[in-house]
């Protein structure tokens, strides 16, 4: 029997024992902070990137893996004649599945690259599912066929706690964040069909909160809860109090709390949390 091995990238927000557990290889993105560049999740890790963007003059950076770094990788698994998944960030987020792609052209190993559309835990879904289904002896078109139907049945929101970076980043103006800062107004964004796209906005984290469990109750009336991810960005009190009113709400109680990758706190700054979760 073949063996199918699965690939991701640094920004899936995924736990050490998972990882290990299935297998899971993770080529990371590189971040730049002040003109120092730092390996993602290897250098760095999501604390002590939050530090150092608090004292950063200007926005952090960060850079895809290089086609080349995907070779290896791809070179390296398929040696064996394993077959290659390789999941990734949105495209519309990084350039890291184009260099995925490049790669898959050079080697000479059977990859098979894909778009999650998402990112961090809802980009996990997708990964952790396939990386089940190959230890379980599914084929590869088994397996991305399965990550089609997790991908069309995932949601994903982001709350941002201050407007600062949004300037930074360009995202907002100067004079929308102030007005936005003086009403306390917290923006609610989903990233649907891979793209940041405002949904909401709330003026205090109990509105937040309000907000994205009835938001939830909607989305799973009549489905089965199969995944829900809450990660932050220094900001644990208040996905702490959303994992709660979930729970209080459905009685699910498989709700991961993680600190998220370095990607999505570039661009939401210190506080904003990302909701997450899929249903069949």
């Amino acid at each position: 029997m073949t063996k199918i091995r699965i690939v991701t990238d640094s920004t899936v927000d995924l736990s050490e024992e998972i990882v290990h557990k299935y297998g899971i290889k993770i080529v990371p993105l590189t971040l730049s902070i002040d003109g120092k560049s730092f390996i993602d999740r290897v250098e760095i890790s999501p604390k002590e990137f939050m530090k150092k963007m608090e004292h950063s003059k200007e926005l952090p950076k960060s850079s895809q893996p290089s086609a080349g770094a995907f070779q290896k990788v791809y070179d390296e698994l398929g040696q064996d004649g394993s077959q290659i998944i390789s999941i990734h960030m949105t495209g519309n987020m990084s350039g890291t599945v184009r260099s995925a792609e490049s790669a898959m052209s050079l080697t000479s190993s059977d990859v098979s690259v894909v778009d999650s559309r998402f990112i961090s835990k809802a980009l996990s879904f997708q990964v952790v599912e396939a990386a089940i289904m190959a230890q379980a002896g599914a084929s590869k078109e088994e397996i991305l066929q399965r990550v089609t139907e997790v991908r069309e049945s995932t949601h994903l929101f982001v709350v941002v706690d201050t407007l600062e970076n949004l300037v930074k980043g360009g995202r907002i103006g100067k004079g929308r964040a102030m007005i936005g800062s003086l009403l306390n107004i917290k923006p609610i964004a989903s990233l649907a069909n891979g793209e940041y796209t405002p949904v909401s906005k709330a003026r205090s984290h109990s509105q937040v909160v309000k907000y994205l469990s009835n938001h939830f109750m909607e989305n799973v009336k009549g489905k089965t809860i199969k995944a829900v991810g809450i990660v932050h960005a220094d900001g644990l009190a208040l996905a702490q109090s959303l994992k709660e009113k979930i729970l209080e709400k459905t009685g699910y109680q498989d709700i991961t709390i993680e600190e998220t990758t370095p990607i999505i706190s570039t661009h939401t700054g210190k506080g904003a949390i990302g909701f997450m979760y899929y249903t069949e």
